[in-house]
């Protein structure tokens, strides 16, 4: 969740630390900070509330001096929002450290620290490293060998950079449990929590593992592996491009991702498919093996990557009568769930890195160690990917805006690849319904093309709700979901409390919330549960609600005074239908949101990987 930026540059790396923050905003974060070692090796720091900008004005007024340094920008877990709470931490003016992840075991160390005679001036576990790391230094006197006695009391997750006043050429960095990743220059060298952030000054990248320990200096880099074994990791060039991650000619990369959905469901078929038919090795060498021992689906995810295995689910029991269940991982984790033999375990994530997605790998892996697991994820290199049997990427792209958008229409479609793959290899997918589903995927760029058309008139029912405080969402089958998934997209960007059911459900209690001052928006495509959603409609209209519906164009829902109905779409079958009509929800929310004047790519309170509980 927090975003690290850090390394040692051939000219002044101020500038560079802060462009680095920029591009970890979308991360989440309520202040920001850097330190940098002076060219007489002194650590110099600033810190700031609010957004990087507030930063960069301070730095603008006040230039720290330096090639080595690292910044932070904070999401709050121990102690306020605060200038005080904000990274970089320094001890002794001799360490100072960022970092990313929970010191589960801090309160006991800070009360050993104090005894030791160090002085707290925040109330973050982050503080608590910095004086531990210093403490060792005192006993070790070599930086690399006391952050690695450090780390070994600290119970929890981390990523952290360290740079000390004693060595002024090199930086320290390790990580367990949370992401970082290392950026190879020419004659400089960067850490970072995500590789965008490096996006600027390299294409070159190099991932770390779960332990390892990095000595960078200008130089080069030296990895240790979490025994002290010096290792050779990849060197990984990456396909992103700088320019990738701007925003462009849109206002909001929120409305950008909406609108690169198209193409990214067609990068994410690419190369999957070949002359109607889906290659089951695009999921990886041992996929056919592997899918032939699967007699039961177990989907892991958590936010809007739980709404696309809930999705998922009925695909696979409708389809291909394999049972399946989908549960959300912060839940699953905890829940000691009883695995059944030849159980496949799905991972959703578009980050790879989610906490608790992770956790529920390892936790039923320990359990059940011939457990086989698939990840769906847009990040080549996390930590999901590269912990997973069988692995399908979703080629979204950078995805910077909190809201996920383009990540979940490629999880669907990936989604749909992999249930045509399992159905071939258990022989329970002929090929005509082989051939039907794959023409159904094809079509779906051109599908999402045309309900993006829709912008202007959902704009106008925008305006609609703009002064409301609540909203109901109602589906049926695979659209309960999206209702779910347009629900969740109003409320994290417009603040507009908004529920969604199932619509078979009003009758048990969500009846009672209907009245004049509650809009409901329903998903209504023309498929065999429409009857039976038009007759719940009618008992919401009766009671007064205004109604918003997306349909296709054979609903045949007559619009009224209070009825807006929109055709998004025509023809959509079980597989393209929640893809497509997810769309004209996300305009909804955007819009929504724009028109209420809210922060739509950084809304309050959240972030957008992750990567603690």
């Amino acid at each position: 969740m927090c975003g690290i930026v850090g390394g040692y540059a051939r000219g002044e790396i101020g500038q560079m630390l802060v462009e680095g923050l920029r591009r970890l905003e979308y991360r989440g974060y309520d202040s920001a900070g850097v330190v940098i070692a002076d060219h007489h090796g002194a650590l110099r720091r600033a810190r700031a509330m609010g957004k990087v900008s507030e930063l960069a004005t301070q730095l603008g007024q006040f230039p720290l001096a330096g090639s080595l340094g690292i910044a932070h920008t904070r999401w709050a877990t121990h102690g306020v929002p605060s200038e005080r709470n904000a990274h970089p931490h320094i001890s002794r003016n001799r360490v100072a450290v960022v970092h990313n992840g929970i010191i589960e075991n801090h309160a006991e160390l800070r009360v050993k620290l104090t005894a030791l005679g160090y002085i707290f001036t925040s109330e973050t576990d982050t503080e608590v490293a910095a004086h531990w790391i210093e403490h060792r230094l005192c006993e070790a006197g070599d930086l690399l060998t006391a952050v690695r006695q450090a780390v070994q009391d600290f119970e929890g997750a981390y990523a952290l950079g360290v740079i000390c006043s004693d060595a002024p050429d090199r930086l320290i960095a390790t990580r367990k449990g949370s992401p970082l990743v290392i950026g190879l220059g020419d004659g400089e060298n960067y850490i970072a929590s995500d590789s965008t952030a490096l996006l600027k000054v390299t294409q070159r990248f190099v991932y770390l593992e779960e332990g390892d320990f990095v000595e960078l200096k200008q130089s080069g880099v030296r990895i240790f592996d979490e025994c002290g074994n010096e290792a050779a990791r990849p060197v990984r060039i990456s396909s992103l491009s700088f320019a990738q991650a701007e925003k462009g000619a849109y206002d909001h990369y929120m409305l950008k991702e909406i609108h690169e959905q198209p193409r990214a469901v067609a990068d994410t078929l690419e190369g999957r498919i070949v002359r109607g038919r889906v290659l089951v090795n695009s999921f990886g060498p041992m996929a056919a093996q592997i899918f032939a021992r699967v007699r039961q689906v177990q989907i892991v995810a958590c936010g809007t990557s739980y709404h696309a295995g809930m999705v998922a689910r009925y695909w696979f029991e409708d389809i291909l009568g394999l049972p399946s269940q989908v549960e959300i991982a912060s839940e699953f984790r905890y829940r000691n769930p009883v695995l059944q033999e030849h159980t496949l375990m799905v991972l959703v994530s578009q980050s790879g890195e989610t906490a608790d997605t992770l956790a529920a790998l390892r936790n039923a892996r320990s359990r059940h160690p011939g457990l086989m697991s698939l990840a769906v994820c847009n990040v080549p290199e996390s930590s999901l990917v590269r912990e997973s049997d069988l692995v399908l990427m979703t080629n979204a792209g950078p995805e910077v805006g909190v809201a996920s958008t383009k990540a979940f229409s490629t999880q669907l479609a990936a989604l749909g690849l992999l249930l045509v793959a399992m159905g071939k290899v258990l022989g329970r997918l002929s090929d005509g319904q082989e051939a039907r589903i794959v023409e159904g995927l094809e079509k779906i760029p051109g599908r999402l093309a045309d309900a993006l058309r829709h912008d202007a008139p959902i704009r106008a029912l925008a305006r609609r709700l703009v002064s409301r405080q609540h909203a109901l969402f109602l589906g049926r089958g695979t659209m309960y979901p999206i209702a779910l998934e347009g629900a969740l997209k109003l409320k994290e960007i417009s603040y507009i409390h908004a529920e969604a059911y199932p619509a078979g459900e009003l009758k048990h209690g969500p009846l009672a919330l209907i009245d004049a001052d509650m809009p409901v928006i329903a998903v209504a495509p023309c498929n065999d549960l429409l009857k039976k959603l038009k007759s719940n409609l009618e008992e919401v209209s009766a009671r007064g609600a205004e109604l918003f519906l997306f349909t296709d164009e054979f609903s045949e829902i007559v619009p009224g005074e209070r009825i807006h109905v929109l055709p998004v779409t025509a023809n959509v079958g079980r597989i393209s239908a929640p893809v497509i009509f997810n769309v004209p929800l996300q305009l909804l929310a955007y819009h929504v949101a724009v028109l209420r004047g809210s922060d739509v790519d950084q809304p309050r309170n959240l972030a957008k990987s992750v990567t603690v509980e």
